[in-house]
Parts: C-alpha cells; sequence; structure tokens
C-alpha cells in the first residue's frame, strides 16, 4: 500500500470517527442531558386535559334578586370531527336531526360552521368556538327527543346529547335588561387574542356584552382539569393531575329589579305613545341615577332581545334580526351607544353661559317668532311670537329666539367669522365644563363619546370632509344635489373650519353638530340637581363570594365640578322647577304630588327613513326630583318619537310614579320602591334558595 492510499484511508477512518462521536454525543444530550425535558413533551402529546367549567357567579339586584344565574339544560351537539368523515360531510344526519328537533337545516348547518369558513356578511348564527369542540344545536332538548337520539347512535353519528350548566336570565319583576347583563357565548380565537394573560380553555363559555363582559373574570370562576393519559390509539392508560372546579363570584349591583321592570314598561309605552300620535318612535332609552352617589337604579333601551336567546340557539334569522336596520338594530344600547342632538335640554348649558357673559338671569327679554342672523332668519319653534318675558319663562316655555340673539351677540364679540386670538367662547366653556366629551365611566362596554360642536371639532371636522364639500358635485350623489345641499356645500369648502353665525345660534339650543348619549344627558342633570358635581356612574357595587366575603367594592368616583356659581344653579333649579309647574312639562305632570323639576327637548332631525319618509323629532325629558332635596335624575329619550313632553315627560312621569309610589296623583302608603328615600347601601345575602343547582 502506497502512501497516498494509506493517507485516504486515515482521512476516512477520521470521518468515520468524527460522525460516531457526534452520533453518540447527540445521543448523550437526547437521552441523558435533555432526557426530562423530552420525556416531558411525550407524556404531553399522550396527556389530554378534560375541563369542567365552573359554575358561574350570579349577578344580583342591590336587594339580592336574582338578575343572571345558571341552571342544568339537556344539550344536543354535533361533532364536526366525526360529521366531517361522512361521505355527504354529514348532510343526511343534519337533515334528520332538523326533523326530530323540529329545527330547519339551514340553521343547523350554520349553527355547525366556523364563522372562518363563511365569507362576510354571511355569517350570522356560525359557530365562533373550536371544531373540536361538541358544537351545541340547542341547549333545551327533550328528554324523550334526547333518549332517541342516544338509542339510535347508527343514524345519529356524530351526535350526542348531554346534560349542561346554561346561564339563565329569569325575568324576575319582569326585567328583560339585555344591554345591561350582555350574555355569555363559547371561547373564540379572537377572545384569545385579546387575552392578554388571562387563563382561558377552549371550552369555556365567557362573557361577550354587558356586565358580564365587564365583571368576567371574577363571573368567570376556575374551572377543573383532569388529566388523562392515553395510548397512540387514545385508551386512557393513567390518571394525573385532577383539580375541582372553583365557582365564579358573584356581582351585587345597585340595579332595583323593580324599578328596572317598571323602566322598560315606561319606555315600551312611550314608543307606543308616539306611533298613536304618527311618530316613527323607531327606538328609545331610558336612565335612573341615584344623583348624590353616581350609582345606576336603572337603565332601559328599546328595541331589545331576549338574552336567553343566546344560550337556546340563534336561528340565522334571529341572528341577522339582531343588526337588521329594518328591526331598528335590537342589539344597539341606545343608553350608552346611541348620539342625539338634546335640543331645548341644552338650554341649561346655556343658562350657565349666559351668566358667565354678564347677562342679567333676572331681566326681562324678548321672544319674537324669528331673529334675522345674517341672510337667514331662524325661527322660535313652530314660528310663534310669546312676546316679552323674564328669562326663567324662557326656559318654562322653551322660548329659543331669546337664545338666537344671546349666542348670535357673543359670537360678534368673539370676532365672528374672524375670531379674536382668546375669544370669550362662553357656551363652549359651559358646556366643556359638563365633560361632555369624556364619557361617563359606567361600568359597561362600548361606551360612545358624546360630541362637542365647538372650535376643535370643528378644524377636525373640516379636514376630514374638505375634499367632498370642494368636490361636491362629483362627489355627492344626484338626490344629494339640491339647491339647499349645493350651498351649504360651498360654504363649507370656503370656512369649513370655522364658526359660523348659525352654528353658535344652534349651539345655544342645543341642536347642529352637538350630540349626546343618554347617558351623558342624565350625568349633566344629575350634576345640576346635586349642586354642580359630575359623578361616575356605575352599576356593580360589589363583588361577593359564596361564603359572603366582599372581594371588592366599586365606588364612584368624582370627575369634576360645575363652572357655576351658586346664584346661577339656584336660579336653574328654580327655572327647570318652572318648566313642570307653568310651562312645556305641566301638561304631563299635572297634579302630581311630588316636585320635580326637568326640561322638555324636541330636536329636530335631517334626513329620511328607508320607506323615503323625512325623520321625525327626537323626544326627550332630563329631570331631577324630589325638586327641594334632589335624590334622582330621570332622563328618556324617545327616537322619531316627537314632542318632547308628550311622549318622554309622560314616560317619566310613570317612572317617578313607580318610585314615589304614586297612584293617580296620590302617594300610597309603603309603595315608594325606597321607603326611606334612599336606595340600600348594605349589601344583600345572597341566599342558598337564589343559588342555581350545580352544573353537571
Amino acid at each position: 500500500m502506497n502512501q497516498r492510499s494509506r493517507l485516504n484511508l486515515l482521512v476516512v477512518q477520521i470521518l468515520i470517527i468524527s460522525l460516531l462521536v457526534a452520533l453518540f454525543g447527540r445521543l448523550f444530550y437526547l437521552q441523558i442531558a435533555a432526557g426530562s425535558k423530552y420525556r416531558d413533551a411525550a407524556l404531553s402529546i399522550q396527556s389530554r386535559d378534560v375541563i369542567t367549567p365552573a359554575t358561574r357567579g350570579l349577578i344580583v339586584d342591590s336587594y339580592g334578586v336574582p338578575l343572571a344565574l345558571n341552571k342544568v339544560g339537556l344539550a344536543i351537539t354535533i361533532d364536526r370531527i366525526a360529521i366531517d368523515k361522512q361521505t355527504d360531510k354529514g348532510v343526511a344526519v343534519m337533515q334528520r336531526l332538523s326533523k326530530l328537533l323540529k329545527l330547519h337545516y339551514r340553521d343547523i348547518y350554520q349553527n355547525t360552521r366556523l364563522c372562518g369558513e363563511l365569507a362576510k356578511g354571511q355569517r350570522a348564527g356560525c359557530w365562533t368556538g373550536s371544531r373540536y369542540q361538541p358544537i351545541p344545536i340547542t341547549k333545551a332538548a327533550d328528554p324523550d327527543t334526547a333518549l332517541q337520539i342516544v338509542e339510535r347512535s347508527d343514524q345519529f353519528p356524530g351526535v350526542d346529547a348531554a346534560p349542561i350548566a346554561i346561564r339563565n336570565y329569569p325575568g324576575l319583576a319582569g326585567v328583560n335588561a339585555a344591554h345591561l347583563l350582555g350574555y355569555v357565548g363559547p371561547l373564540t380565537d379572537i377572545d384569545l387574542a385579546k387575552a392578554q394573560g388571562k387563563s382561558y380553555f377552549r371550552s369555556e363559555s365567557i362573557g361577550k356584552s354587558g356586565l358580564e363582559i365587564t365583571y368576567d373574570a371574577y363571573l368567570r370562576g376556575v374551572p377543573g382539569i383532569r388529566t388523562l393519559i392515553v395510548d397512540r390509539k387514545e385508551a386512557i392508560t393513567a390518571q394525573g393531575s385532577n383539580t375541582a372546579p372553583i365557582p365564579g363570584n358573584h356581582l351585587v349591583t345597585s340595579i332595583d329589579a323593580r324599578l328596572q321592570g317598571a323602566v322598560e314598561v315606561a319606555l315600551a309605552d312611550a314608543i307606543s305613545r308616539g306611533r298613536a300620535n304618527g311618530n316613527t318612535s323607531d327606538s328609545g332609552a331610558a336612565i335612573v341615577m341615584d344623583i348624590r352617589t353616581g350609582r345606576i337604579l336603572a337603565i332601559a333601551s328599546y328595541p331589545t332581545y331576549d338574552p336567553n336567546a343566546f344560550e337556546k340557539g340563534l336561528t340565522v334569522q334571529q341572528a341577522s334580526d339582531l343588526y337588521s336596520e329594518k328591526k331598528s338594530v335590537p342589539a344597539l344600547s341606545r343608553a350608552l351607544q346611541g348620539l342625539f342632538a338634546p335640543a331645548s335640554t341644552f338650554k341649561s348649558v346655556s343658562v350657565i353661559a349666559a351668566a358667565a357673559a354678564g347677562y342679567n338671569l333676572n331681566a326681562t327679554y324678548s321672544c319674537p317668532a324669528e331673529v334675522q342672523v345674517g341672510d337667514r332668519a331662524f325661527q322660535n319653534f313652530e314660528s310663534k311670537s310669546q312676546g316679552t318675558m323674564s328669562l326663567k319663562k324662557a326656559i318654562a316655555v322653551s322660548c329659543d329666539t331669546i337664545w338666537y340673539r344671546i349666542a348670535f351677540d357673543e359670537w360678534l364679540r368673539d370676532g365672528g367669522l374672524r375670531p379674536k386670538s382668546k375669544p370669550n367662547d362662553y357656551f363652549f366653556k359651559a358646556a366643556q365644563s359638563f365633560n361632555i366629551t369624556q364619557r361617563v365611566g359606567i361600568d359597561l362596554p362600548s361606551e360612545s363619546s358624546s360630541r362637542l360642536a365647538d372650535r376643535a371639532f370643528k378644524k377636525t371636522w373640516y379636514q376630514r370632509n374638505k375634499d367632498f364639500y370642494c368636490n361636491y358635485n362629483d362627489r355627492a350623489t344626484k338626490a344629494q344635489q339640491t339647491p339647499f345641499l349645493l350651498l351649504l356645500a360651498k360654504e363649507n369648502c370656503l370656512d369649513g373650519d370655522k364658526i359660523r353665525a348659525g352654528d353658535a345660534v344652534n349651539f345655544a339650543i342645543g341642536q347642529g353638530d352637538t350630540v349626546v348619549t343618554p347617558l351623558k344627558l342624565a350625568q349633566m342633570y344629575a350634576a345640576i340637581g346635586n349642586g354642580g358635581t359630575i359623578w361616575q356612574m356605575l352599576v356593580g357595587k360589589a363583588i361577593v363570594k359564596t361564603d359572603g366575603t366582599v372581594v371588592k367594592t366599586m365606588t364612584p368616583q368624582k370627575l369634576g365640578t360645575l363652572n357655576a356659581t351658586p346664584a346661577t344653579l339656584n336660579f336653574l333649579h328654580e327655572a327647570l322647577r318652572e318648566v313642570v309647574v307653568s310651562g312645556t312639562g305641566a301638561g304631563a305632570f299635572a297634579g302630581f304630588p311630588i316636585a320635580v323639576s326637568g326640561k322638555t327637548g324636541t330636536a329636530e332631525v335631517f334626513g329620511r327613513n328607508a320607506n323615503g319618509a323625512l325623520k321625525d323629532n327626537t323626544s326627550w325629558f332630563a329631570s331631577y326630583a324630589p325638586s327641594n332635596k334632589p335624590r334622582y335624575a330621570v332622563v328618556m329619550m324617545v327616537s322619531q318619537g316627537g314632542f318632547g313632553a308628550s311622549t318622554s315627560g309622560v314616560g317619566v312621569r310613570k317612572i317617578y310614579e313607580t318610585l314615589f309610589g304614586v297612584k293617580g296623583n296620590k302617594i300610597i302608603l309603603g309603595a315608594a320602591i325606597f321607603p326611606d328615600g334612599k336606595p340600600p347601601t348594605k349589601l344583600p345575602r345572597i341566599s342558598p334558595a337564589t343559588k342555581p343547582k350545580e352544573s353537571p
């Protein structure tokens, strides 16, 4: 063997030895150094976690009456993995199931489709969970029907029946409260993406809206986990850890169930009354607030929906109806999401502005039929001249033209279209002191921010819309190119970033671009009634364990103080009382034995309904009572409801009748909701009688 051959052999030997060393090194690492890690990984592949959901905590009113609890239902479920393996993808099974359960096949099919499998706009009623979970078709099955399914498993492969804990909203005292309570639903990928450190399990149901989502972390409890070790054939070989579920805590609210039910009835009656008077009356809201604490005692929105429908299982039609414009979008909470022009209820702000600007609140003013502002005449309500009157009387009878003149004069003093570097802006500053653009801070999700049409708003609005109005002829539809709208577009293009004279006078009477939520208006009138304190609005009072231990208390915070002198507030109190005694609210409260102070509002609405009809006025009544020692603020709004007094004013009276125990014009002894004159402060004892059965 020559030298070259020996060298080649040596190289091959070194290569083989190197490979063997690397192989044995890797083997040592896998079996010894990292052995425990890979043993755990192998175990995890062979382990299965079985989740036992915890019993969800109750939601109760201020006296312990359950607003949300749990009960046991019988669910019929479909296993997507099993039916997808069938040649027809389970169509025959679902058709047989639809006949047996007397459901539409389309609904069963839609309910078992993952939302990601369907195109946008076609996802109503889709399954928001995972395909690896049993998908419930109904949670209220008849036991005999469930038995047929179990016994005929050859005809219903992939279909099962099992007891299940379901969330229930019992509707005691006639309470619906769907927008307040919310509902629960299965965990979704979107929920997991938003988890932010929260520990969720795929088989859990979690709060989706209302109080259910706000306090979900407390109500949900901790699910039990039983870990099973299985072989490759999924046969159980051993049992690992086993932890029992920990029930959720209870939420005590400031809501009174009796009052809540009465407010919902009063709001529905107001809607019907508006329609009977020839108005569209498509939606509304009502709020009752303790003005000394900021706590919400009742809150209602119309139209509403059955909060139990989500647990029963929504049909495709029901899911579509929730967001249907023809049905007035029942899913939308008008109380905290609806934005409406406040109309004459906003004149309380204008009183504070006038006082700050130096106007004598005790002087007399002329209330003509119209006021000329530039080249446009602004009319009084129904174009009526009401002569000369005190400012107090002007508030009572809701004269507009007095405010047109004051607002126009102040606009001119501030420089008009060429404002001073530091304009006084008395009207804007008075409104800002009510914190109008700040949310009320309520413990409910998706609260809208009210809008204040001040100088900052105009500049922002102009930047967003300048291009549209400056190219209006090309951008607008034919229907939008009326002489008035063309002229308006030209003005908006030229000086849409400025407060015009028309903006100023409309602002003073609550018209124009300023819009508020009913919650915000209730907060504003509560601040007037209590002497100037702006309170955060809250529904939750405390989180309580099943044994009665208080976990957490929720206390409303002071958010601000009105920028108004005591003399101005005293004048405003007298004027708002005069509204009910001899003004626009007198008819609605004729003979009422409790002194109420308030203000009507009838807001003009621009535009047309889907059927082509012009939109009707928004009806408002904002108030507080008793006038001498204010305790409660009550606000009602009916969209397209017509006059403030005849629609909402009568509704507010009905609410006060319940609050104070009034029947006709007499106070019935012992009939008041709060006999000692104030809502309860002591937390209720949640007795075993109000607790649901344990979930299976």
